[in-house]
């Protein structure tokens, strides 16, 4: 006898319904863009009706919401996954590493739906401020990465961490972009590189500060 398949309660129906539609839209967003993309477009790819797409969004900037979070909160946790049972700092960086080359085949799509997202984001002023909200969640999981690795050298860090943070953060953007355009040129790993390569140099700078020289005085820190 075929086993009876569980029937989804309405709650369980109703985050199925949105699951597939912010699967069909992420595709569609890659494929064509978040303007070129349309409502009747996502609500067909996912299998439902235009009602199902306003049943569960209230339009197409709330679906980008929603999958601009939906992203930011999934990756953060891959992530934390990967690096909460860590036994060194070696061993973080392995396992991000191996996190980075899995992920490499599907960069592409990756980053051609997060610029979508960017893109959209900016060009809507009501949009930024989420936007702002997952860069800035992406700059503490750096931020605290870091505070813990300089906790383990025993060192005081260089400057602010949150700063440290946000130069980790837009390097990560950049190497990627950059690993993209150059392939056969640019490793899979090369964000974990850029990344080991500035902890090792902060913690030197760290552990053995420059003297101050009051002919070239420092910048300020940003607030």
């Amino acid at each position: 006898m075929t086993p009876q398949r569980k029937r989804l309660t309405r709650e369980e129906s109703r985050q199925q319904t949105r699951s597939r539609l912010l699967a069909a839209a992420a595709e569609l967003f890659t494929e064509r863009g978040v303007n070129g993309t349309s409502v009747e477009q996502i609500a067909e790819r996912a299998g439902y009706s235009r009602g199902a797409f306003y049943g569960n969004f209230e339009d197409k900037d709330a679906l980008v919401a929603e999958l601009l979070q939906h992203r930011t909160d999934r990756e953060l946790e891959e992530v934390r996954a990967l690096t909460q049972n860590a036994t060194s700092g070696a061993d973080t960086l392995d396992k991000l590493r191996a996190w980075n080359r899995a992920r490499a085949p599907h960069l592409p799509e990756w980053l051609a739906l997060r610029m979508e997202l960017v893109l959209h984001a900016l060009r809507n002023e009501e949009l930024r401020p989420l936007l702002g909200a997952r860069e800035h969640l992406a700059r503490d999981a750096h931020t605290a990465g870091l505070q813990q690795a300089f906790a383990a050298h025993d060192v005081t860090p260089p400057a602010d961490p949150a700063f440290l943070g946000l130069i980790a953060h837009a390097l990560e953007d950049g190497l990627l972009i950059q690993r993209l355009l150059a392939p056969d040129d640019i490793p899979d790993d090369v964000v974990v590189d850029a990344y080991a390569l500035l902890l090792r140099s902060w913690t030197a700078l760290a552990q053995h500060p420059p003297r101050p020289d009051n002919n070239h005085p420092q910048p300020p820190q940003p607030s």
